[in-house]
């Protein structure tokens, strides 16, 4: 009997979290949530043995929440690199790019895994509720600026792109990221040896730029090589120069 009391109640938290979760999103999409949104930025690494959760985490929100605006962006870091595994998808700008975000935010260290909600909420990448209270809380907001990615057609192996960005803030940034929506990797050393590990979202190149006056700005990338743009998307955002946080964000495919 008291299995079947404790089935039957976990059946009800289950349904119960399911209806909070639908009420969410139809909040979301029917605009009771303003017209907030949410820049998930996760610092990670297949060299790190505490990434695969955080991995997984973000691969269930992106499928959870793929028709709200939750832009999910994984920086692979580099320096896990030198402790014997090389992430195929690092950069050292990514590291660059967690670095500044230690300097924003008055951090002692940097660290996989590593989650950054609108350049504003930090804490370890695996932490599900933190997460999901960062994002809901940024859906409640209401978006004071706003950012419009006018073209991104891939030319020649470059990406062209546009975007027109609108914000009563003055020292601002729009950052434009190439983002890979899926892969997978082998890994043959380090402290994920053996393992397949499989990957969301992943910044394969980005760029930042100052918007003019009129609040324009444009730019060209190289393209990541044997990457198809059908496999791809851009997403491009606001972001306080001074303060790190981000103002307005916006995705959009490649025309070729």
């Amino acid at each position: 009997m008291k299995i079947l009391i404790l089935a039957a109640a976990m059946a009800g938290l289950s349904i119960a979290a399911s209806a909070v979760l639908k009420r969410d999103r139809w909040a979301a999409q029917t605009g009771l949530y303003g017209n907030g949104f949410a820049v998930v930025e996760l610092f990670t690494s297949e060299g790190c043995s505490s990434c695969p959760p955080a991995d997984a985490l973000v691969a269930r929100v992106q499928q959870e929440d793929k028709d709200l605006p939750v832009y999910i962006l994984a920086f692979h870091v580099d320096y896990w690199d030198r402790l014997g595994w090389k992430d195929v998808y690092s950069d050292a700008a990514y590291t660059d790019r967690q670095k500044r975000y230690a300097n924003w935010l008055k951090l002692s260290t940097i660290y996989t895994p590593e989650i950054v909600v609108n350049g504003r909420n930090e804490f370890v990448g695996s932490n599900e509720a933190a997460l999901r209270d960062a994002i809901g809380n940024s859906l409640k907001e209401a978006a004071g600026s706003r950012v419009n990615l006018t073209q991104a057609r891939l030319t020649g192996g470059r990406l062209q792109w546009r975007a027109q960005a609108e914000t009563k803030e003055g020292a601002v940034d729009l950052v434009v990221a190439v983002v890979e929506h899926h892969a997978t990797s082998q890994v043959k050393a380090g402290e994920n040896h053996g393992r397949t590990l499989s990957h969301v979202q992943i910044v394969r190149a980005l760029q930042t730029a100052r918007p003019d006056a009129k609040g324009d700005a444009e730019g060209n990338l190289r393209w990541p090589q044997a990457l198809g743009a059908a496999d791809a998307e851009i997403v491009a955002f606001l972001q306080d120069r001074d303060s790190g946080k981000i103002l307005a964000a916006t995705r959009g495919m490649v025309a070729q």
